[in-house]
């Protein structure tokens, strides 16, 4: 292993595995296979069930999604504060890559079907990690427990699968890394990466390619992705949960993310964090 793992705050449960993207040899790991709540990393399987019936022509770009009243959520995302809703199914899940949009999630479950959305982790050969159910302005005790869990090494290995464009196909895997690259939260580990957040769906600083997703609640944070650089390429995956504890452990959940962001970003570009672009 070849990135180091910094001191982690032991208040907080952890699933970290990062991965060399061409041989699958293990960078970096910690508890890889605890199982984590991912908030809207679950995501990542209803884009990639989108993706499959695009390209079998069960569902058109160009068509219209609805959104059942039942399934209406504000929080995060853009859709729930736009004039007009009636976005096409494209749209909606540039919208859930880009800014993890709530309602934009609900309406393309809703339009594919939950069973079917939770059916595609299982199908690509993973026990611990799914998404699990609609978004929820309010998550009572009688609804599933989470929208989504996971592990580490389950995560990095689906970023790996889609950087290879391994996942259902090679033109299923590319469109989901398209909707990927508009992703807007680089507050994780990618803010080590020091790419435009607004602007880097090609290689940008250090020559950097990045494609990743986020999720966040209260209690959580989450960063896995597949970024290429001039010197290597690797799939990462860091969850840390903090349910139980008695403070809010946003800030040293969230270092502790950087500096594994600032050990991907040497690897992978092989230079000093001040050496941009040549």
């Amino acid at each position: 292993m070849s990135i180091p793992v910094p001191a982690l705050d032991t208040r907080a449960g952890w699933s970290i595995r990062i991965v060399d993207a061409v041989t699958g040899e293990a960078l970096a790991e910690h508890e890889p296979d605890a199982v984590c709540e991912t908030a809207s990393i679950g995501k990542v399987f209803l884009l990639i069930e989108v993706a499959r019936r695009l390209e079998d022509g069960r569902l058109r770009a160009d068509q219209r999604v609805e959104i059942p009243a039942e399934h209406v959520v504000a929080d995060s995302g853009l859709l729930y504060r736009m004039l007009d809703q009636r976005l096409t199914v494209h749209d909606a899940a540039l919208l859930v890559g880009a800014v993890s949009d709530n309602l934009a999630t609900n309406a393309l479950i809703s339009l594919c079907g939950l069973d079917d959305v939770r059916s595609v982790a299982v199908e690509l050969g993973y026990r611990d990690t799914s998404l699990h159910d609609y978004i929820r302005n309010e998550r009572t005790s009688d609804m599933p427990w989470t929208p989504s869990y996971g592990t580490g090494r389950e995560l990095a290995d689906v970023m790996r699968r889609l950087g290879a464009r391994e996942v259902i196909s090679p033109a299923v895997s590319e469109q989901v890394l398209g909707w990927l690259a508009a992703d807007t939260d680089t507050s994780m580990l990618a803010d080590a990466f020091l790419l435009d957040p607004l602007a880097h769906p090609d290689a940008e600083y250090q020559g950097m390619l990045l494609r990743h997703k986020t999720g966040s609640t209260s209690f959580a944070r989450i960063d896995i992705g597949w970024v290429q650089g001039p010197a290597a390429t690797v799939a990462y995956a860091v969850a840390a949960n903090w349910k139980d504890a008695r403070e809010d452990l946003r800030a040293p959940v969230v270092d502790a993310m950087r500096t594994l962001g600032e050990g991907i970003r040497a690897h992978v570009t092989g230079r000093a964090r001040d050496v941009g672009d040549e």
